[in-house]
């Protein structure tokens, strides 16, 4: 029985946007240790604030500060934080009614273990040393004997030097275990072969293979060996570099139909100039040594394949 394939993967991109007044002055708030929520037309407070009544769905605008304790609505342990979270020790994740408020903020209490936590407790914020106008400003929750205050009162969002925007790091690890089809795909890949799989009832050869037909929704397991060579059915010229990837800017990504396949794949192109790929285009992978997969692939030097070959796999 062969190998169970498995590799770790990671998904990750910073996530920038604009803010308007309501999130300006809510982070540039926090970064003077000041909390801010917004009142609605029918008198509720919300925290964290929001431009829209999720009632009315009007705008609001009407900034109120309050406190910096609450009381926590509910929780759930953490017992083993990841990398990017509020605290490296193991915490939980509380909603917090703050005094004033109507709704919860999620954060991190710090706290020593779960038989420390429960709905009701008391807790104040615990302010960043270091304030950049973030949520991080708020570095966690702490536990609070204090009594409830209900303070709110009406503030005009002024904290000078607004922040106006935020770049957010959006991040996912998993591991990524292929099935059946798509390990004798790769397995084959490691060979410097390319191979597909025939679906039984309309006979179209997939590639990558899926294990099913996504058109009849049948098994597949007949394998096919296609290409190499293959016809450029459309590509994008890429203008922006990409973090951690070694190909100099402009360069070209195609869907390639390969030679005996019904669905085209996706690959670079190289040797040839980026403002000279063109659909049609016959093109063959290069491999490097000791390379799993094509690094990408080249013209043929065959004539441009004619449109009614390809046009299917657009």
């Amino acid at each position: 029985m062969p190998d169970i394939l498995s590799a770790p993967l990671v998904l990750e991109f910073p996530f920038t946007r604009s803010l308007g007044p309501v999130q300006s002055a809510f982070l540039t708030g926090l970064r003077a240790r000041t909390v801010l929520g917004v009142r609605t037309a029918g008198g509720s407070i919300l925290v964290p604030p929001a431009e829209y009544d999720p009632v009315t769905a009007e705008e609001i605008r009407e900034l109120t500060e309050v406190a910096a304790t609450g009381t926590v609505t509910t929780w759930a342990w953490n017992p083993a934080p990841r990398r990017g979270q509020p605290l490296d020790t193991p915490f939980a994740w509380v909603l917090v009614r703050l005094d004033g408020a109507d709704t919860a903020l999620l954060h991190a209490l710090d706290a020593p273990g779960p038989e420390a936590v429960r709905t009701g407790l008391r807790v104040r914020i615990r302010w960043a040393p270091e304030r950049t106008g973030a949520i991080t400003d708020i570095a966690c929750f702490e536990p609070y004997d204090g009594g409830e205050t209900g303070r709110s009162a009406p503030h005009g969002g002024e904290c000078g030097d607004p922040v106006t925007g935020i770049v957010t790091p959006a991040r996912l690890d998993y591991r990524y275990t292929p099935g059946r089809a798509q390990s004798a795909y790769l397995g084959a890949l490691s060979e410097q072969r390319v191979v597909g799989e025939r679906c039984p009832s309309c006979a179209k050869v997939y590639v990558p293979p899926r294990g099913a037909c996504p058109t009849c929704g049948v098994a597949t397991a007949e394998q096919v060996e296609v290409g190499p060579r293959g016809t450029v059915t459309t590509y994008c010229i890429v203008n922006i570099k990409a973090k951690n990837l070694d190909i100099e800017v402009p360069y070209v990504y195609a869907h390639i139909a390969l030679d005996g396949a019904d669905l085209a794949l996706h690959a670079r192109i190289g040797g040839i100039p980026y403002d000279q790929v063109r659909m049609g285009l016959r093109v063959e992978p290069v491999w490097t040594e000791g390379g799993r997969h094509p690094d990408h692939y080249r013209p043929t030097g065959e004539p441009d394949a004619d449109y009614d070959v390809y046009k299917e796999l657009l």
